[in-house]
């Protein structure tokens, strides 16, 4: 018989509702126990929508439960750390939203206390970009599909925030996101799982609508984020990089990887939760979409995954989102935001 583990939830925002809830309460001897939402009303909704027989007042609260053995941390960067390392002081397994953390002192912080409970296990969730593709583009790099590495190719802009009448979202403050620019951390985190980390980066970055309202006040705040955002990087091994981040133009080109070599190239479209792959060499005289038969393709099971260590059924404790995985995106975010600070390239790994 399974082991038993008895989960409570910090926070329940869209993705813990769609994804983490449904994902925990499929699994066999798993029983979500507890919710502590942002108010004592929006915790006993979700405990109604979700079947959930407790709530508690405050985070805290719930990780002083000895009824609990794991939690789940579905609130915004701003309270990761402080929320993690508590829960990890507390005895609780833990499996932390994306993104890690607002910059990379505080997920520096989140490993140390990880390390300090090596018996507890820790996760981030990973990127959902790539997870469909994902094995079939790393089996293509591991036959030398694309022979060296020469350049890679990272787009994310679309127009996201482009309409500036529309309210000022948390991402676009500073105090909550941190050093989260855009999707840049969610895409850098995929590229990572295909291509080495960089070891100097150059970023611009600009803030071209800094005005949003926030109906609830009745006023107009600052965003504190940019919205636009270019780099080049040197990567290990000599590859070239370039990065086109923005939320504020029209018909752009979407979320792309494109990964050049010198005997192939493999470019990934993400489109509205779909992953296309497009393959070719010299040969070939044009690019073609790759058929990744089902059986080949990855998915997401990150609640089956974080079960299944604690339970100790699966040997690699880590895997695509541990926090050793996940600080290293972080990193690159915080010389990105040094790089565009202080207008000069910054070398990596960072003291």
């Amino acid at each position: 018989m399974s082991k038993r583990v008895r989960v409570g939830l910090i926070g329940a925002g869209a993705n813990t509702r769609s994804r983490h809830i449904p994902g925990l309460q499929e699994i066999e001897g798993v029983e979500i126990v507890s919710v502590a939402n942002r108010t004592p009303e929006s915790s006993r909704a979700v405990a109604s929508e979700f079947s959930i027989p407790r709530t508690h007042g405050t985070w805290q609260e719930l990780l002083a439960d000895p009824e609990i053995d794991a939690v789940v941390i579905g609130t915004w960067p701003n309270t990761h750390c402080e929320m993690t390392c508590a829960a990890l002081r507390a005895g609780k397994h833990v499996l932390t939203e994306a993104r890690m953390a607002r910059n990379l002192a505080e997920a520096r912080g989140m490993l140390a206390v990880s390390k300090e409970h090596p018996e507890l296990v820790a996760r981030i969730v990973p990127s959902p970009f790539g997870l469909t593709c994902g094995p079939a583009v790393h089996q293509l790099i591991q036959n030398h599909f694309l022979g060296d590495l020469r350049e890679v190719v990272v787009l994310g802009a679309s127009d996201q925030f482009w309409d500036y009448s529309k309210p000022l979202h948390w991402r676009q403050d500073a105090e909550i996101s941190g050093n989260n620019v855009l999707t840049l951390g969610i895409l850098q985190e995929t590229l990572l799982r295909w291509a080495p980390q960089a070891v100097q980066v150059f970023a611009l970055t600009e803030l071209f609508e800094p005005t949003r309202p926030i109906p609830d006040e009745s006023r107009f705040g600052n965003a504190t984020v940019p919205d636009s955002v270019q780099i080049v990087a040197e990567l290990q091994g000599g590859a070239r990089a370039i990065y086109h981040f923005s939320g504020v133009i029209l018909f752009g080109p979407g979320t792309q990887i494109h990964l050049y070599g010198s005997r192939g190239t493999i470019k990934v479209n993400f489109i509205n939760g779909e992953e296309q792959v497009f393959v070719g060499r010299a040969e070939d005289g044009e690019l073609t979409c790759l058929e990744i038969p089902a059986e080949e393709q990855g998915k997401w099971q990150v609640e089956q995954d974080f079960i299944a260590a604690i339970r100790g059924t699966k040997k690699d404790k880590g895997g695509l989102n541990d926090f050793s995985t996940a600080i290293r995106y972080m990193e690159f975010l915080e010389a990105v935001a040094r790089s565009a600070a202080e207008n000069v390239p910054i070398e990596l790994p960072l003291e």
